[in-house]
């Protein structure tokens, strides 16, 4: 990959990492309901789950999607329902108790949200683009090369997002915000998830 080509996708990955999504609206909720300190598994799962699936897909899903087509429209339809389950769940949480910092709920583990990656359209979009855009012959040092660039970028990424979250901890004190921000974490959730299909 020359200069060139490896700024094409340092811009891509930054720009499809940072707009909003479902990865960025979960963060922003967990890091208004949990701070960073009790994101930062949340943080991690998807930074590393994400190049992790695009490090799997460019070595061989791409393949099945291709010799099987219908295989992508089943995998949007259950993340379609997964996604509508996890807003719901977003929008009906409970607000912590004051001052209690593990009231309302726990954040995503690691796992979760590196599994979470397997379900978001958005994910799959970007990763599905990113090998067939930029992998070039789709060998494993190509695929690594772009796995590790939107490994690089995601995490200082996710981590805007969750600090929103927790900057407007202070504001979501009252009960009826922090519900109404709840439900419009679980709006905006279900709105990325027509942008991604």
């Amino acid at each position: 990959m020359d200069t060139q080509q490896l700024i094409a996708l340092v811009s891509f990955a930054f720009v499809s990492s940072v707009t909003p999504g479902p990865n960025n609206m979960m963060l922003m909720a967990s890091g208004a309901n949990f701070g960073i300190r009790r994101s930062l598994p949340h943080m991690a799962g998807v930074a590393i789950g994400f190049a992790l699936m695009i490090f799997l897909v460019g070595i061989g899903l791409i393949g099945l999607f291709d010799a099987w087509p219908p295989l992508f429209t089943v995998l949007k339809f259950v993340s379609a329902a997964y996604l509508l389950w996890l807003a719901w769940k977003i929008a009906t949480a409970l607000p912590p108790e004051p001052g209690a910092a593990t009231a309302g709920g726990m954040p995503m583990t690691f796992l979760q949200a590196a599994l979470f990656q397997w379900v978001n359209p958005k994910a799959w979009t970007m990763a599905l683009t990113a090998i067939t855009v930029y992998a070039g012959s789709r060998n494993i040092a190509a695929v690594f090369g772009v796995a590790a660039v939107f490994g690089a970028i995601n995490l200082p990424v996710v981590s805007i997002w969750a600090g929103m979250g927790q900057y407007l901890q202070r504001w979501l004190t009252d009960p009826r915000r922090h519900r109404a921000f709840n439900w419009g974490m679980a709006v905006l959730l279900v709105a990325s998830l027509g942008v991604a299909l």
